[in-house]
């Protein structure tokens, strides 16, 4: 497969210094497969700390930004401000802004427009909840949502990456069986295939996230268009190495 596996992993509102040096720490022990790219989202506060003791061949994301390059918007960061103390991603629309913080479509995607013009590389999550699975509407969820991001997106489809999370499966300990995982992978690329082009289609990465841990990594990543995972909780465990391995 020409799309090389990527893993994030998503601190969340987690660490201090301390424990980010252990983890870093635990990180560049590895050993990580070569082959993967790893990109480690981490807390604003953060972010300078981590790209200084984080080693070359992993990135740092943030975990999100507002969609202008500055003014009146207390407790914000912007892309610009990302860049420049040395961040290169952003992970934007996750299900926790979207649920929690209420983030809406439209919102997510000028957030998305303006990290790419600005010279981020994204994570764009889409996802269903648990009632939306229950009353078939994973497909029409997850098409609304990534149909609001293309206007975003346009032509910069090389520097994003879909993270497909079904918010059922988020710090809850359920995953997604990988038939499950596959088949909305599959029915995404379709859908881009038909909506943007066959080309976008066949190279956009779509990692899956929820629940992912070493003991299902490998079953998940031997599926065919799933790329990779953004990994939550298991990113602050040393068995977070087993999980970028497991394309090997």
């Amino acid at each position: 497969m020409s799309r090389r596996f990527i893993v994030g992993g998503n601190w969340k509102m987690n660490g201090d210094k301390d424990k980010i040096t252990e983890i870093v720490s635990n990180l560049m022990r590895g050993p990580l497969d070569p082959n993967a790219e790893v990109v480690i989202g981490v807390p604003s506060i953060y972010l300078a700390y981590v790209k200084s003791i984080m080693p070359d061949n992993i990135s740092v994301a943030a975990q999100n930004c507002w969609k202008v390059p500055n003014g009146a918007f207390t407790g914000e960061v912007s892309p610009a401000m990302i860049l420049d103390v040395g961040g290169e991603w952003v992970i934007l629309g996750h299900s926790e802004r979207r649920t929690i913080f209420n983030e809406k479509d439209d919102l997510i995607a000028e957030k998305v427009a303006h990290a790419l013009d600005t010279g981020l590389n994204v994570i764009a999550c889409i996802g269903e909840s648990l009632e939306e699975r229950e009353s078939g509407k994973t497909e029409e969820v997850v098409f609304r949502q990534i149909k609001a991001l293309l206007p975003a997106i346009a032509d910069n489809w090389e520097n994003v990456v879909l993270a497909y999370e079904p918010v059922w499966a988020i710090g809850t300990g359920k995953t997604a069986t990988p038939q499950q995982a596959q088949d909305v992978h599959a029915s995404l690329r379709h859908w881009l295939a038909l909506n943007v082009s066959p080309d976008v289609a066949q190279n956009v990465r779509i990692q899956y996230g929820g629940s992912v841990t070493a003991a299902n990594a490998k079953e998940l990543a031997a599926c065919s268009d799933i790329d990779g995972f953004l990994v939550g909780g298991a990113s602050l465990k040393p068995e977070f190495i087993d999980i970028v391995n497991a394309s090997q």
